[in-house]
């Protein structure tokens, strides 16, 4: 353990009766009707567990969802029920404690990507991500959120993204990439506009295309100028991510998705495009209404489904001939599963590469990479993660692919990891980067 660690764990082992008084308020703040009849109805039948690839990877009884469950569900008795309160050795129930408060971070943060499969096996329909996110949030109450999560969302708080790139650097990344598209493109007006008012597009992007995968963000340039789009970046706000989804901190999470709205608003834009981002598209286009208690103004699209309306109304051409290698699709699981967008990507790769192979299972059934739930973020767990992510390593291997297009970093991050890990020797893509590939450039 490193020295960060120990502390956190010191922090964790002395938390005060006030401190787990807050924790148990946040947590009855969770209880609305739903979520206790959620609580009520988990029979730990079990036939949650082949569907984690933690469980999978592991065979550990202790990463089954509905041992995690379980684990809320114990403090949901003690507190919010007759038998819970008066016999809890007979219904499960147990005291919220610094014990459990250990068990419910190693198990809700450690062993959980939130990613929703399990629900899809629950036979009474259990939201089970919802659930672990209520425990998560109860722990992100008493301030013991795993620092690396916790300082990810303090830096997209504090700076705007959750990378804490300054605004003169995303200018001068901007200004450069858009230098380059002139002098491989021709001059003339702007390919990365920014702060365009009255553009139809806003588009959002992963700081982590910032910083490390520019080429991701001129292949997205490429594809708006080839469908003649309207668009702009906003020079203060551009982080389509959104962590305080995965810490549970409800408050930072309204905060920073609240700040897409303000730029939408100060430059008059009609739709938010949100780059590939599995968490992104779910938090600011389904998890932001929530949060805010209002329907936003504009429309809220991924990139994806953009691409794919541009593919239908022939407003870009592309030749699936200049990608000839085996190509299979890896489905984020906060796009797809929890998401809804199933077949949009589909769609554009069948146009784009001319070896297109599915995974198995596939769709709203294809295994999590294991990087979303913040793990990628919270180091502590690295050996989990990777270890929980041979059962995706093991479905890219099966489909003989020599690329794989996942749209989502977090995804791209993850599957990057897996490749070195298991020996893949695959190359990992963003769908912009193939369609950017199979562009037919008109005069």
């Amino acid at each position: 353990m490193t020295k960060n660690s120990d502390e956190y764990a010191d922090r964790v082992d002395q938390s005060t009766d006030q401190k787990l008084a807050v924790g148990l308020r946040a947590f009855r703040e969770r209880i609305d009707y739903t979520m206790a009849a959620s609580l009520n109805a988990c029979i730990h039948c079990g036939l949650c567990a082949e569907s984690c690839h933690y469980y999978l990877a592991t065979g550990d009884p202790i990463t089954q969802p509905a041992y995690k469950v379980a684990l809320v569900q114990a403090v949901f008795k003690r507190y919010h029920t007759m038998t819970g309160g008066t016999l809890p050795a007979l219904t499960g129930a147990r005291a919220f404690d610094t014990t459990l408060v250990r068990e419910w971070i190693d198990s809700l943060f450690g062993n959980c990507s939130m990613c929703a499969r399990c629900t899809l096996s629950c036979t009474v329909g259990l939201h089970i991500p919802r659930i672990v996110r209520a425990g998560r949030s109860t722990i992100a109450a008493m301030g013991l959120v795993p620092p690396e999560l916790q300082s990810t969302v303090d830096a997209a708080v504090q700076t705007g993204n959750n990378m804490g790139i300054p605004k003169a650097e995303w200018l001068e990344t901007v200004e450069w990439l858009d230098e380059e598209l002139r002098n491989e493109l021709g001059q003339g007006e702007s390919y990365l506009p920014i702060d365009q008012e009255q553009a139809e597009m806003l588009y959002a992007v992963n700081p982590r295309e910032v910083k490390f995968f520019p080429l991701s963000l001129m292949a997205a340039a490429r594809i708006f100028r080839a469908a003649g789009a309207s668009w702009t970046f906003s020079a203060d706000y551009f982080d389509v991510t959104n962590y305080g989804l995965f810490s549970g901190d409800d408050v930072a999470a309204r905060l920073i998705s609240g700040r897409l709205a303000e730029s939408m608003k100060r430059l008059k834009c009609r739709t938010l495009v949100l780059g590939e981002c599995g968490h992104g598209y779910a938090a600011n286009r389904w998890e932001a209404p929530e949060w805010h208690r209002q329907t936003p103004e504009f429309a809220v699209k991924s990139i994806v489904e953009l691409i794919a309306d541009y593919l239908k109304e022939g407003r870009i051409t592309l030749d699936p001939s200049k990608f000839a290698k085996r190509v299979t699709l890896h489905d984020p699981c906060n796009l797809v599963r929890m998401g809804g967008v199933i077949e949009e990507q589909r769609f554009v790769l069948r146009h784009a590469v001319a070896d297109f192979v599915e995974m198995f299972p596939n769709r709203e059934n294809n295994y999590c990479c294991g990087g979303g739930g913040g793990q990628l973020s919270m180091t502590r767990y690295a050996k989990r993660r990777l270890a929980a992510g041979r059962i995706k390593a093991d479905q890219i291997r099966a489909t003989g692919a020599k690329v794989v297009v996942a749209p989502c970093h977090n995804c791209i991050d993850q599957l990057g990891e897996l490749n070195k890990e298991y020996h893949l020797g695959v190359e990992v893509k963003t769908l912009a980067e193939i369609v950017a590939e199979a562009l037919v450039v008109r005069p």
